[in-house]
């Protein structure tokens, strides 16, 4: 995989980027793209294994993977989530899920941090500060409320804390 990345990289590197210090960025912007594709794609074979067979135990999904995963892989993958230490940790997210719903509550959807800090440094023509970016995905829109008293007491604290640490127009770290 890390070969075919590389020579994905090396030709794009002659037809896309004009500067061999883009290099680096375009990489980590791969890397961070495919890893939040990949856990998706993940998600949706396993919830279809879990609709297709009607059962929630991951060794009767082994001959339900995706065409685009080696069946070896799909199979091994299925046996580690079978295992009482997945299972486990499964289990205890869901719990900590459903005790605090309000923290579960967001106004982004699957967008990520770094494509809503793309938007806003787009529109303000500058980047996004912290507390911009976090009530741009903590508040309701239209309504300028955040969605949670956890978002409210996260967003008061992290003000408060900057005026004890920063002075009156000292730059905040980004």
């Amino acid at each position: 995989m890390c070969t075919k990345l590389s020579n994905f990289i090396s030709k794009q590197q002659r037809y896309v980027f004009t500067r061999p210090e883009d290099v680096p960025r375009a990489r980590v912007i791969w890397e961070s793209t495919t890893q939040t594709n990949f856990k998706k794609s993940m998600w949706e074979a396993r919830d279809k294994a879990t609709k297709t067979t009607g059962s929630r135990d991951p060794t009767a999904w082994m001959d339900y993977g995706p065409i685009w995963l080696r069946r070896d892989y799909w199979e091994s993958l299925c046996h580690r989530w079978a295992i009482g230490t997945w299972q486990e940790r499964s289990q205890a997210a869901k719990r900590n899920r459903a005790a605090h719903p309000e923290k579960n509550v967001h106004t982004s959807g699957s967008v990520s941090y770094a494509t809503h800090s793309q938007k806003l440094h787009h529109e303000f023509e500058r980047a996004p500060t912290f507390h911009e970016l976090f009530d741009w995905t903590h508040k309701r829109k239209g309504i300028d409320d955040y969605v949670s008293k956890s978002a409210r007491t996260i967003a008061e604290t992290y003000d408060r804390t900057m005026a004890d640490h920063y002075a009156e127009g000292t730059p905040q770290p980004d």
